[in-house]
């Protein structure tokens, strides 16, 4: 006889065979699961055929590592797909921009040998990062041989972008405003920050397209940043309209923010890769002080041209907009503004923005309840989001760092950076620390709790198919043989056999070995008391 579920349990049903069911990320099914089996080896006694398969996997690394993938999940990926054609016991080293793959000597009298490439730049291309994920996930499933995955891998390596690069500066500028608004700021604040982001990244990508390094880049968008405000803010004066400066230009910097890879830096340190880590984060230092000397280059400029920036509240860095709906609006909307800046595809697209609306909608609505603070209502969120990337790959394949960099992206601490660099420029010492040091907590925070939400996604599993009986749900029981091949009757699992037992009032505890005996196997404590 069956019974009729109520509409919350089949509701709650829905939601777990749509988070919990389907494939795992390509990631997750490699961390997890042990290497497999070479389901489209190559001729290991052929030492071109083996370096073949090492400068694939090489050029795969190339990919990946710019697409900013960290150096533990890289070399995880890497060795899965050596793996995949036979070629087991390889050892991938990573250190910072460089791959090498070491094959050790084979039976077949087949010497050592290395492949090594160098990661040319870091440039973020979400829709590339898909197509790679897809053909790791096809060579580890034996589905793509090795002369097939060299091509496709050279087709992705030389397919343009989706759409063109004025569109992705475009975004870029969408993003500035977005920000603004989530940061506190109103409408003109984010008009002006879109505007302003948008000549930044034009610069940037001239400057970049003559050759000139990234921290001069920085440097000149710095500069950039501070000269519309300033320049605004001289103008609404006249016209007696409040607009504050520091929220454009920490917007700005938290464009600028967004193509670097501190929170890939310290994904490094946190998973055991302190040397690529540490060399990323110097990096990532260096190039946020060219940022840092670009804006305190502005602000004199202007300061000496009569257009002198207000001072601002330094023990604050939060806006003064307490709309909470206007600021989920900018956190989804910077969200999606970026996601379209870095050529995401239109499935990823929709996964992530609304990813994004449920993390922000606890972060803006729910956290502040409980009294969390900025930098753990960040490392929460940073959860949340590394949690739903690794669930929802597996229905949507799609690799799971782009819905953990979408959401985490637009918390990046550019107004705190901002005020701290302010208060050292007008001699509050301590307040400045303070300030940056909040920065950096914020950042930790952030790599942390998308490694520690991937980690908890890594360990879910898909839930078993249950069926009802006498009103309770429970798995179903298998028919068991025995040594002869007769069917020995049913046999339920021991915590179901626990839990019936104590429905009938046999044991009010845990059962005893007789009854335990006599739930698994009927008729064994008549053997036993044979005995």
């Amino acid at each position: 006889m069956t019974t009729t579920e109520p509409a919350w349990l089949r509701l709650r049903h829905r939601l777990s065979d749509l988070l919990f069911s389907g494939n795992r990320a390509t990631i997750d099914t490699i961390r997890t699961a042990p290497p497999p089996s070479p389901l489209a080896p190559v001729d290991l006694t052929d030492p071109r055929e083996v370096h073949r398969v090492t400068d694939l996997a090489a050029r795969i690394g190339d990919l990946l590592l710019a697409s900013g993938t960290s150096n533990t999940d890289t070399k995880a990926q890497l060795l899965a797909v050596t793996s995949a054609y036979g070629l087991s016991g390889c050892h991938v080293d990573i250190t910072l921009n460089t791959v090498t793959i070491y094959t050790p000597a084979t039976e077949s009298g087949i010497p050592p040998g290395s492949t090594f490439r160098v990661v040319s730049s870091l440039n973020t291309n979400f829709s590339r990062l898909t197509e790679v994920d897809r053909l790791i996930r096809s060579i580890v499933n034996g589905a793509t041989p090795l002369d097939l995955a060299r091509r496709i891998l050279r087709d992705i390596e030389i397919t343009p972008p989706p759409y063109r690069m004025r569109w992705a500066l475009l975004s870029w500028g969408g993003f500035a405003g977005s920000v603004a608004l989530m940061l506190g700021g109103d409408g003109i604040v984010a008009l002006i920050a879109t505007v302003t982001s948008v000549i930044i990244m034009t610069m940037c990508a001239w400057l970049g397209s003559k050759s000139l390094p990234l921290f001069f880049q920085n440097l000149v968008g710095g500069m950039i940043s501070t000269i519309p405000a300033a320049v605004t803010y001289s103008f609404t004066q006249y016209l007696h309209i409040d607009v504050s400066p520091s929220l454009v230009i920490g917007s700005c910097i938290v464009a600028m923010l967004a193509g670097l890879t501190l929170v890939q830096a310290l994904q490094d340190g946190v998973t055991g890769a302190p040397v690529t880590g540490s060399a990323r984060f110097f990096e990532t230092v260096l190039m946020t002080g060219g940022i840092i000397a670009g804006i305190a280059m502005g602000i004199q400029l202007m300061s000496r041209l009569g257009m002198t920036l207000p001072p601002i509240d330094t023990s604050s860095t939060v806006g003064n907009v307490d709309s909470a709906a206007l600021r989920l609006l900018g956190g989804i909307g910077a969200t999606l503004f970026f996601c379209i800046s870095e050529f995401c595809e239109r499935r990823a697209l929709v996964v992530s923005t609304g990813t994004t609306l449920v993390a922000y909608g606890v972060y803006q609505l729910l956290l502040p309840g409980f009294g969390f603070g900025s930098v753990t209502a960040g490392a929460v969120t940073a959860v949340l989001g590394g949690l739903a990337g690794g669930l929802l790959s597996r229905r949507y394949l799609i690799p799971p760092q782009i819905t953990a960099i979408a959401v985490i992206t637009p918390l990046l601490p550019g107004l705190a950076l901002y005020r701290g660099m302010y208060s050292l420029l007008t001699d509050q010492l301590v307040v400045g620390i303070s300030n940056l040091g909040i920065a950096l907590a914020t950042a930790t925070a952030l790599a942390a709790g998308v490694v520690f939400g991937e980690w908890i996604a890594r360990r879910l599993r898909r839930p078993r198919i249950l069926h009802r009986y006498e009103g309770l749900r429970r798995p179903r029981v298998r028919r068991s043989r025995g040594r002869r091949g007769e069917e020995s009757g049913r046999r339920a699992p021991v915590h179901w056999q626990i839990r019936r037992l104590r429905r009938r009032g046999t044991s009010p505890w845990l059962p005893s070995r007789d009854q335990y005996t006599r739930g698994r196997n009927p008729g064994g404590a008549d053997r036993d008391a044979s005995r």
